[in-house]
């Protein structure tokens, strides 16, 4: 039986529009080149493409400068999609728009209604539960609909802190395989690992914690030869992909896609 948690046959992505240069940010270290991110994020596309995974690459939303995160708008599972409430305001009609999508895959999506709040970028999915990080676009009460919303079909979710300062959760981690999660030592020291093999992201390379298992890659950003040698010395097939401009918006490569395998 292959494992739910980074074995999928699709994907989701959106292309970045012309207004992603207003997209959100936590420091500014200046607006993204658009034609850059464009070829980054066909690369990334084929990347998915080459696991022979079915990848959906909707069209640019202008209305929405951060769209091309998919991952904040919804969390896909085996048995369900569910639209999420991101915590910033200016993003909750993403979440509307991809719920529309995923309806077209899996019939029936469910939505965090609220009062709380939560983003797809802080949940970690293994395959023994779903990690859950508070953070500034995340709140407990979030995390606590989304528990009632999963517990039907049997998974179990456990509430984290993410580290003052960052993000998203998955920010500083990724799930390498069903035992392995890579992350940075700052998030690993404060022990939400345990009962995992953690292998940590080279010191000064922290970014490249947010890569993603999709099927047998680990696709991650480029410009980290310390974490790539040690990923490939672990024997995981990786895949750089240029993430100069992502980055900017605090993206990464978890942010540009939605992965799953629905059942139907």
């Amino acid at each position: 039986m292959s494992a739910r948690s980074y074995t999928f046959t699709h994907a989701v992505t959106r292309k970045p529009s012309a207004t992603v240069v207003q997209g959100l940010r936590a420091v500014d270290t200046g607006a993204p080149d658009l034609a850059v991110f464009e070829q980054h994020h066909a690369a990334y596309v084929e990347a998915l493409k080459s696991t022979g995974a079915e990848v959906i690459t909707l069209e640019p939303l202008e209305a929405f400068p951060d769209s091309v995160f998919v991952e904040d708008a919804a969390l896909c599972l085996q048995e369900c999609a569910i639209a999420m409430r991101p915590g910033t305001p200016s993003r909750l009609g993403e979440a509307v728009v991809m719920a529309e999508t995923l309806a077209g895959i899996y019939g029936e999506v469910l939505a965090i209604e609220g009062p709380g709040f939560i983003d797809g970028g802080d949940i970690l999915t293994t395959e023994r539960e779903i990690l859950v990080g508070t953070s500034a676009r995340t709140d407990a009460a979030g995390v606590e609909e989304l528990r009632k919303l999963v517990s039907r079909f049997g998974y179990s979710v456990r509430e984290l802190q993410t580290p003052k300062g960052v993000l998203h959760f998955k920010t500083d981690c990724s799930l390498l395989d069903e035992e392995t999660i890579l992350s940075t030592r700052r998030l690993a020291d404060s022990g939400c690992f345990e009962g995992y093999r953690v292998l940590l992201v080279a010191e000064g390379e922290e970014p490249c914690a947010n890569s993603i298992r999709f099927n047998d890659l680990v696709v991650m950003p480029d410009g980290f030869p310390k974490t790539e040698e040690l990923l490939r010395g672990q024997g995981y097939k990786v895949c750089k992909i240029g993430n100069t401009e992502a980055a900017k918006l605090d993206g990464g490569m978890s942010c540009l896609s939605l992965r799953f395998s629905p059942h139907r």
